[in-house]
């Protein structure tokens, strides 16, 4: 099992195999679920806040006396039933992540890249050469590119966010480019297409799979 190589033009010609690690990985939806479950949890600001009766500024002074009045009894105009008082049981900043096993992580991702391999829906780039950003340039390689790198939105992964080829595909519709380090399940599975650099397909498969060239255009 293996993905697609393409030539510095974009043409699909050989294959980069998966490292021994992924090719035994089986593909588990339910880890897939769990963790992005989690890492979306993750991402929430988690921000929305509201004040208590003890928050609210003022309030210190009981309105009336206890009795004689013919009102209902009050100690503080900042209670949660006044107009202006403080909030009950409202809610206030905390991180929705829960926990997920490191192990469990990794085969989750495991699981969505093999699970790309399977459908043909992820290439691997190889050097392409480009020495400027060019986003024509960008989209004739896609053009040139096996059919199943149409699907949109297409996740490119990049060893550098400032290489002329992220800048040439960054400013493509319904393409998203994201260095290697910050990938995460939710990325992968949220790409229904996936462009590689090579270096970070050798760093995902371990030295043990090397990316192999079938040959290269003359374009």
């Amino acid at each position: 099992m293996a993905a697609h190589l393409l030539t510095k033009t974009g043409k699909a010609s050989g294959s980069a195999d998966l490292g021994a690690e992924m090719e035994a990985q089986a593909i588990k939806p339910h880890l897939i679920h769990e963790v992005v479950t989690a890492e979306m949890a993750w991402r929430r600001a988690g921000t929305a806040s509201t004040k208590t009766r003890t928050d609210v500024r003022g309030g210190g002074a009981k309105p009336w006396r206890q009795k004689g009045t013919g009102r209902a009894r009050a100690g503080s105009n900042r209670s949660p039933i006044w107009t202006g008082g403080g909030v009950t049981f409202g809610p206030h900043p905390r991180s929705y992540g829960g926990k997920v096993n490191r192990k469990a992580y990794r085969q989750a991702f495991r699981s969505a890249i093999k699970a790309h391999v399977e459908r043909g829906t992820i290439a691997v780039m190889g050097p392409t050469g480009w020495d400027a950003p060019s986003t024509k340039r960008a989209a004739q390689y896609l053009s040139k590119a096996p059919a199943a790198l149409a699907a949109r939105p297409l996740l490119v992964v990049v060893t550098e966010s400032s290489s002329p080829e992220a800048l040439s595909f960054r400013n493509m519709r319904d393409v998203r480019v994201l260095e290697a380090r910050d990938i995460d399940t939710v990325d992968v599975m949220a790409g229904r297409s996936v462009l590689v650099e090579r270096e970070v397909w050798d760093r995902w498969n371990g030295a043990a799979a090397p990316a192999t060239d079938a040959g290269e255009d003359d374009a």
